[in-house]
């Protein structure tokens, strides 16, 4: 039974996506191919909706099917014979044997690492809450998920399989398009032999058999590229919609597709000098953007988060992380840029290998002869330009089909050659043969699962062996009251978990969180720093304590104090707290708790402050700082402003001392935790700070609720 609602999932999802494409498209094209992944956009479109107002039921998806293929009928459409001759053709051509083994990996149990980290963890989110809720603590959910929308459709009948049969069927979509388009062309063998370079790529298969999104990028990239060469001919006002929509949709899938949108436009604009067509498709581009733009700058005051938040700065992503983020995707653990090649193509190092035959790329410039290689290459430049960004081999999957076609219609010049490549790579991409050449970490088929696929076997041994941490994600669920809040400092399979994971890294409040257990933790962490400024005693209006150096640090105060003499001031209600560049959190450097601080967002540099207003005047001789000693990078200085409003330096460094840390500071941070709504603690053996739990845990008043492998997980009080 639950093989078949998976197929059911999956098959109703497709099948719902073409009579929303044939919809959209009527007469004016009737390929299968870009029916269905223009039917897929609008689709995605109208659960958003659903989930924007919180009706995303599984018996609603099923009447909106319904509803589809009722308007289908009702305009009396029906399958072309050509149409099955197409499905016969496609599916000799592409090799059935491919096919098969991609069918059976992705109908097996998800187990991939980002489809069970957060694309179906989301996903499976929505559908238990019917819908979106404001998400705060995942940087995940900010980006656009126009494909998880669809997932979610697929998800309400067939959970987590049938959400990656759902992007599997973009694959076979994209290599009829690339034969199809090239037919028509006049080169039909290197067509041929490009759709089959794309559909065997170990990488792309085993994306494609995945709940990811990059082979939907691919689909939804080469179906605009092919549409605009049908509208340029036909110039129907039907295909701008279609291009409009395909160019929207890209970058509702995937901020990467966001090129697609210039394109469109630009192409649009070049061929018809109308201004009329060019506001159709921008018309439609925003329709299809715009709601994953607003919905971001409502909830997270950055519509393009988690990224660009110097422009758009924001209590939920700290331009550090984003910094960290991006240096390490340009880059990975590789030791230079001239490694890629051999890492994406052959040893798969960078998350997977695309098949060492794409070292041939080089040659697709020389079909730039053709005006349909000029194309292609110019195709290829657009939606390759934003690879440096993340330098993971499947990041080339969007331009890999422009990339294959240039290829094999250079080679196609002699066409034993073409065809030659064409059977090596199949030979080379069969998964027993993967291994001969590439790492044994890198992303690739294992085994042929094909009793998981129709579970005859267990999905949890299967499980247990392919996908690292399930078994947390299964102790979190057994050990854990429903709707518990777990702190972990690392990503696990949330997918198959239904509490609320909070993991350090995808938040700057769960960051915040992470810092403060460490401080009960690790001793760099406590603040036992003592940072102490002096000055003559004199009537002042206002302090700031003023951060003067370049560095990669970051600065925290855990509190501030001001003395008059040995009297401190009392924090009064007219004190105006201010911190730059992050305002946010200041108040937790004046709340006489040990364990909170305030964190500054950004690298060292000059011009950051803490600043107190005392909203009169005040006399005082003395500002302390309690902080951790981990961060030697940073230097201050004070100032002061008078009674005549002018600020003057009241000392150039302050006087440093030790202290020992707090007495009771373990259960203090328990406790701090358990305010911030955090229940349990996750926590690896090899997690900076876990020992101290494991040796420690009576100290910390935490209860150890159960382990599993090296994780552990603690039930705060």
């Amino acid at each position: 039974m639950q093989a078949l609602a998976i197929l059911f999932g999956a098959l109703f999802t497709v099948a719902v996506c073409l009579a929303c494409g044939r919809l959209l498209l009527r007469d004016a094209v009737r390929d299968p191919g870009i029916a269905f992944v223009s039917g897929a956009a609008i689709l995605s479109l109208v659960v958003f909706v659903l989930c924007a107002v919180r009706i995303a039921y599984t018996p609603v998806f099923l009447g909106l099917g319904a509803v589809a293929f009722w308007l289908v009928r009702k305009e009396g459409w029906r399958p072309r014979k050509s149409i099955w001759r197409i499905a016969h053709c496609a599916g000799v051509a592409l090799f059935a044997v491919y096919g098969v083994m991609y069918f059976v990996h992705a109908m097996a149990p998800e187990a991939s690492p980002d489809g069970a980290a957060y694309h179906l963890s989301l996903v499976s989110r929505y559908l238990r809450e019917h819908g979106f809720q404001r998400i705060t603590t995942n940087i995940y959910a900010n980006l656009s998920q126009g494909v998880e929308m669809l997932f979610l459709f697929a998800f309400a009948f067939g959970r987590h399989s049938a959400a990656a049969l759902v992007h599997l069927a973009f694959l076979p979509a994209l290599a009829w398009q690339m034969y199809r388009y090239s037919r028509q062309a006049g080169f039909s063998l290197a067509g041929a032999c490009a759709a089959f370079l794309v559909f065997a790529s170990p990488l792309v298969g085993i994306d494609a058999a995945s709940a990811y999104n990059d082979v939907a990028v691919a689909a939804i990239g080469f179906s605009l590229f092919w549409l605009l060469q049908i509208w340029n001919e036909k110039r129907d006002d039907r295909l701008l919609l279609a291009i409009g929509i395909l160019a929207g949709f890209a970058y509702g899938v995937k901020y990467t597709g966001v090129l697609a949108v210039p394109y469109a436009l630009g192409y649009v604009g070049w061929k018809s000098r109308r201004v009329r067509d060019t506001l159709v498709v921008g018309a439609c581009i925003a329709l299809w953007t715009a709601p994953w733009l607003i919905k971001n700058w409502l909830w997270v005051h950055n519509p393009v988060s988690p990224f660009f938040n110097n422009l758009f700065p924001n209590p939920y992503v700290t331009v550090s992380f984003e910094r960290e983020y991006r240096d390490y995707l340009s880059l990975y653990d590789l030791a230079s840029r001239w490694q890629i090649p051999m890492q994406v193509t052959t040893y798969g190092r960078l998350s997977g290998a695309l098949g060492p035959v794409f070292l041939l790329t080089p040659l697709g410039l020389f079909a730039a002869r053709r005006r349909e290689g000029r194309q292609l290459l110019l195709a290829a430049l657009v939606f390759g330009a934003t690879y440096f960004s993340n330098i993971g081999a499947r990041f080339l999957i969007p331009p890999l089909p422009f990339l294959a076609l240039s290829v094999a219609l250079a080679l196609s010049a002699v066409p034993a050659l073409a065809v030659a490549i064409m059977l090596l790579h199949a030979v080379l991409s069969w998964p027993s043969i993967v291994p001969k050449y590439a790492r044994e970490d890198a992303w690739r088929f294992r085994g042929f699962p094909w009793r998981e696929a129709l579970r005859l076997r267990s999905e949890e041994s299967y499980l247990e062996r392919r996908l690292p941490d399930y078994g947390v994600a299964r102790l979190i669920d057994t050990r854990t009251a429903a709707g518990a809040t777990v702190l972990t400092l690392n990503p696990i399979p949330e997918a198959y978990t239904s509490r609320r994971v909070l993991v350090e890294y995808q938040s700057a409040g769960n960051q915040v969180s992470g810092r403060i257990l460490r401080t009960g933790a690790v001793p760099e962490y406590a603040p036992t720093l003592r940072l102490q400024f002096r000055f003559p005693r004199q009537s002042l209006t206002a302090v700031r304590v003023a951060q003067t150096a370049t560095g990669t640090g970051l600065w925290t105060i855990h509190e501030l104090r001001i003395f008059d003499g040995a009297r401190e001031l009392a924090r009064a209600p007219a004190w105006r707290l201010r911190a730059k560049p992050t305002p946010w959190g200041i108040q937790d450097a004046f709340d006489n708790s040990p364990v909170t601080f305030w964190i500054c967002g950004e690298p060292l540099h000059p011009g950051m402050f803490v600043e107190v207003d005392f909203g009169g005047r005040e006399q005082a001789d003395s500002v302390q700082i309690e902080t951790s000693p981990n961060q030697g990078q940073a230097r201050l200085r004070l100032e002061g402003q008078g009674m005549d409003g002018a600020w003057k330096s009241l000392s150039e460094a302050p006087q440093q001392s030790e202290q020992a840390r707090p007495l009771g500071l373990r259960p203090a941070v328990a406790a701090e935790l358990k305010r911030r709504g955090i229940d349990y603690l996750l926590l690896f053996d090899k997690d900076l700070g876990a020992d101290d739990l494991r040796r420690n845990t009576a100290r910390w008043q935490i209860r150890e609720a159960g382990s599993y492998q090296g994780a552990r997980l603690y039930e705060l009080p």
